[in-house]
């Protein structure tokens, strides 16, 4: 059905931007994905939805008709929601999430902007902060659910859902080494580094890396940001061995690429979903959590 369909979000983005490689980066797709929609779209209609122009795409009539109708269609099955909500005790709802700093971009961002735009009268509380304090505000109740790294190391919390995403060298978009499958610490030794400092979670894994490889690199940057580090990365400034989940957005947006390494002694970081084993979460928190797994399952499955 059109106006609950894929098709129906890519057909908004590209009418709103007017292209489909800005349609793309806003949904994280490739632009080749959305073509496809709209091509089907378009065959199944028996109508052109869009002029395929120099610049850019331009709604046809058919396409401004449609356009109108999807919006009108979307407003109704939000009103439909909002009373599925008020049957279900959403309406109201308060839920607490804790979640790393690496998520404030990306896939569990975008889920939950979409859960605050299909429930507008929930409360949503986010905090964010390090592993080891939200696993213990997740463990005192203080929050409904967080989303923290490595939960194997702290006791006491039930883990809902998980993703194990790599370590690997990220690298500005346009370096030589962004081609290999995979990158071994011999390949990097002629780089510049950028080495994750404490208390960044990968920071363990990185410095055991260079000791078992006994890896010294001259004029090393150390920094304990991920957003500096990225920043520096792209500037040409040095490479950096890092989890994909800091970089996931940035690769998919291809401002960064990110090669695993051939090392298969560095364990994978991972991102998981917790609460506490005897918390009793409310009908609005249950929903959210469900939505989240569904978006890390789809993580660990694609990864």
């Amino acid at each position: 059905m059109l106006p609950f369909s894929r098709f129906s979000h890519y057909f908004l983005e590209v009418a709103r931007s007017g292209s489909l490689r800005k349609a793309a980066e806003q949904l994280h797709v490739s632009a080749s994905a959305i073509n496809r929609q709209i091509l089907q779209a378009e065959e199944e209609l028996g109508m052109r939805l869009f002029e395929r122009l120099p610049d850019g795409m331009r709604l046809t009539s058919a396409g401004e008709l449609l356009l109108d109708d999807v919006r009108r269609w979307q407003r109704e099955y939000q009103r439909t929601r909002q009373r599925f909500d008020e049957i279900q005790g959403l309406r109201r709802g308060h839920v607490s999430l804790g979640l790393i700093q690496a998520l404030n971009e990306g896939a569990i961002a975008d889920a939950l902007s979409q859960i605050a735009q299909a429930h507008p009268w929930l409360r949503l509380d986010l905090s964010v902060h390090d592993s080891t304090q939200i696993g213990e505000q997740v463990r005192q109740a203080e929050l409904d659910a967080g989303l923290v790294l490595d939960p194997q190391g702290q006791a006491g919390l039930n883990v809902l859902a998980f993703a194990e995403l790599p370590i690997g060298v990220v690298l500005p978009a346009g370096h030589a080494l962004r081609s290999n499958a995979t990158l071994s610490t011999g390949q990097l030794s002629a780089e510049r580094h950028i080495v994750a400092g404490a208390p960044l979670v990968v920071h363990e894994r990185v410095e055991m890396l260079y000791r078992r490889h006994s890896l010294q690199p001259e004029n090393v940057i150390t920094c304990n940001d991920i957003r500096l580090i990225k920043s520096l990365i792209k500037q040409g400034s040095g490479i950096s061995i890092l989890s994909l989940l800091d970089v996931m957005d940035e690769v998919d947006r291809g401002t960064l690429c990110f090669v695993p390494l051939r090392d298969s002694s560095v364990r994978p970081l991972t991102l998981a979903l917790c609460c506490a084993p005897a918390r009793q979460l409310s009908r609005a928190a249950q929903q959210v959590i469900q939505h989240l797994t569904q978006v890390i399952e789809s993580l660990a499955a694609t990864r």
